[in-house]
């Protein structure tokens, strides 16, 4: 089989689950559609490498015939198929940015091109403008605000990255850095070394006593394009090719290395912190420092790492907080398996999960109002809890603790009877469904659920994808307040996409004495990663491990959960 090296499962799926956005886009039949949808979710379940099974291996995956192993055949050799260019051909490129705003379907999209003439997004925000989309029969005035909101959530978000996504771009420019003799010292600063959640511009400064060589370096970098013009003498600016993340390279000699990389790893509300007359800033640049620790210590400050240099509430520390890391967690209270939507089995789960460290795994996988996403109905709620009592048999020192994400319904109810809610050792309790709240409804419904006896964590407290969707708007205080008055946890959804609850209410949440459990909301092995994201942001907050609840041990965390059980 002639197949390119970068072909992934993910390449795969995304491919077909385009075509048949984009067959729904055009009216075609809707059996093909269904086709096409059902087998990109038995693909998305796939754990072997698909571009290196032998094609009649292929053609036998669950739900996948001769005509649908073809095509995979196709993308693996060309990273497409025919039918897939054929159909983009005869559909305006605009509308491809117009699928991606959330809360417009193929078929409203279809709608808007048929009826209105509407191909680009810059037409479609027009048509905002000027009321028309409120006019067109099955849109009105609502839905014309959610579409304008969206372009413009978009257009302003358009050069942003996650932290996620820069992190590659980061370690392809520390090698290139260090790989040069010229570069003596480096240090990252700015919203990366922060830690925030979107970056803006890739920042660093580099030690280096040939500055104009170092420029040259710079230019002749392959990865990188230099925007001539925003450059100076100590200033290196430009972005990465085929990319929209701006770099920014700060070349200093020996002596101002320490300084400038505080003065550049800060907000400039923290540098402006006033004591004895004289603002952080000024000492700071006062006399030249060894480290910053000098610098703090200077300032009689506890050192303060860089995730809290936001200006907020850090200077309250009298001494330099213990802020958790990753190996603090014994646990995630999150996670799916083949039972719902996940990509491996509850067996393949617990293994990964005990190889990453873990003491315990809570299985949560989607409960029944979720169908979209196979959520479990009772009998395969029994069937899940008999196999977990197995496996919890066969491996007494890991310990699998039966969860679900439980939906919170439009009135606040948990989407199951007390009867079966009683059943678990957890619930995690999330939105998922009907985001188009007011924050009056957003908040009582919320605050409902969490007055259930039966909810445990709050799941993705806002439903917010990063630079796709805001939230659904929340009185926040009074949500936290009724999770201090219910002991009820609030989760941190460590999912890059989400990172929900934000680090800036946790911190809230936290002065209210109220427990975080950081979750990768995994829904496959590699998904456990995503804890360092969600510990990334929590630091942020100054969570400590003292009151994160997944950083109890298997023993004290099922003990906490028996306390809990009404």
């Amino acid at each position: 089989m002639n197949s390119l090296p970068l072909i992934t499962n993910d390449d795969i799926t995304d491919r077909l689950s385009l075509f048949a956005l984009l067959l729904e886009l055009h009216n075609e039949n809707e059996f093909k559609i269904r086709s096409y949808h059902a087998a990109v979710f038995r693909l998305e379940k796939v754990t072997e490498e698909i571009a290196k099974l032998p094609e009649d291996q292929i053609q036998k995956l669950q739900g996948i015939g001769k005509s649908l192993a073809e095509k995979i055949l196709e993308i693996i050799e060309k990273n497409t198929f025919q039918e897939l260019e054929d159909i983009l051909a005869r559909t305006p490129s605009g509308l491809l940015k117009i699928l991606k705003i959330k809360g417009l379907g193929a078929k409203r999209v279809r709608t808007l091109w048929q009826e209105a003439n509407i191909t680009t997004p810059e037409e479609l925000f027009k048509a905002c403008e000027t009321d028309k989309i409120a006019q067109i029969k099955g849109f009105g005035e609502k839905i014309q605000e959610t579409i304008k909101n969206g372009l413009l959530f978009i257009k302003l978000n358009s050069d942003k990255l996650l932290y996620a996504d820069v992190l590659p771009y980061a370690d392809e420019l520390e090698k290139y850095l260090k790989n040069s003799p010229l570069c003596e010292n480096m240090s990252w600063v700015g919203e990366y070394r922060r830690s925030l959640e979107i970056i803006n511009t890739l920042e660093v400064v580099v030690q280096t006593s040939q500055i104009q060589r170092f420029h040259e370096y710079l230019q002749a970098c392959p990865f990188l394009e230099t925007s001539k013009d925003k450059c100076g003498v100590f200033t290196w600016r430009g972005v990465f090719k085929e990319s929209t993340l701006k770099m920014e390279v700060n070349i200093v000699n020996t002596d101002k290395f320490y300084n400038t990389i505080f003065l550049l790893s800060a907000n400039s509300k923290h540098l402006a912190y006033k004591k004895n007359n004289q603002t952080l800033l000024q000492v700071s640049q006062n006399k030249l420092f060894e480290n910053e620790e000098e610098i703090y210590k200077q300032f009689e400050l506890p050192y303060l790492q860089p995730e809290l240099r936001e200006g907020l509430w850090e200077f309250e520390y009298t001494q330099t907080p213990v802020l958790i890391e990753t190996k603090d967690l014994k646990g995630t209270l999150h996670a799916h398996s083949t039972y719902s939507d996940g990509k491996h089995s509850l067996e393949e789960m617990a293994k990964a999960a005990k190889a990453f460290g873990f003491e315990y795994l809570g299985i949560t996988d989607h409960s029944k109002s979720a169908y979209y996403a196979g959520g479990l109905d009772e009998k395969r709620i029994a069937d899940q809890h008999l196999e977990i009592e197995k496996l919890n048999e066969q491996n007494p020192d890991f310990k699998i603790f039966k969860g679900i994400e439980s939906d919170i319904l439009g009135n606040g109810d948990l989407d199951y009877s007390n009867e079966v809610l009683k059943s678990f050792d957890f619930i995690v309790a999330s939105i998922h469904a009907n985001l188009q709240m007011d924050e009056a409804r957003a908040t009582a419904r919320i605050i409902k659920a969490i007055e259930n006896p039966y909810t445990t964590i709050v799941g993705h407290p806002t439903g917010r994808l990063l630079l796709r969707r805001e939230g659904y708007p929340l009185n926040m205080p009074k949500m936290i307040d009724a999770c201090a008055a219910n002991g009820v946890a609030i989760e941190i959804n460590a999912h890059p996409l989400r990172l929900d609850l934000d680090w800036r209410w946790v911190h809230k949440a936290l002065e209210k004495g109220v427990k975080i459990a950081i979750n990768a909301d995994a829904h496959d092995k590699e998904g456990y990663l995503y804890h360092q994201f969600g510990v990334l942001v929590a630091r942020k907050a100054g969570l400590t491990k003292e009151m994160c609840l997944n950083a109890l041990g298997k023993e004290e965390i099922g003990k906490v959960f028996k306390k809990n059980i009404k």
